[in-house]
Formats: structure tokens, sequence, C-alpha cells
């Protein structure tokens, strides 16, 4: 019977851990959306920052770059 109840106990803290992880990274994760959008990187510096990189040529960045003004 006693280690029934020690079980319980220990199954009772696994998942308050479980759920106290769980909500932590639901916050964390509202928090880093938060930050994200309000950091002053708008859609432009992101465009920009593609361009840089490389990961769109230049009639690409123009085009979007156009949109975003527009």
């Amino acid at each position: 019977m006693g280690i029934f109840m020690l079980l319980g106990w220990v199954l009772i803290i696994v998942g308050v851990v479980f759920l106290v992880r769980w909500v932590l990274q639901q916050t964390q994760g509202r928090s880093e959306r938060a930050s994200t959008s309000d950091s002053g990187e708008d859609a432009l510096e992101i465009l920009r920052k593609r361009y840089a990189r490389g990961e769109i040529d230049r009639e690409e960045y123009e085009r979007r770059r156009r949109d975003l003004l527009a």
C-alpha cells in the first residue's frame, strides 16, 4: 500500500512539473512573438536583410519593396 502511495505522489509531482513547463513555454512563445513585432524591425528591414543574404534577387526585392511602399 505504501509503495502505491509513493508512486501516486511521484506521478502527481511529475504531472505538475510538465504542466509548469508547458505553461512557461506557452507564455515564452507569446513574449518572443511580441518582442519580434515590437523590435522595430519592419517589413522593409526584413526585405533588405533577405536581399543582402542572397535569399531573393534584385527583381524580387524591387517588386516587394514597391508593394510594401504602395
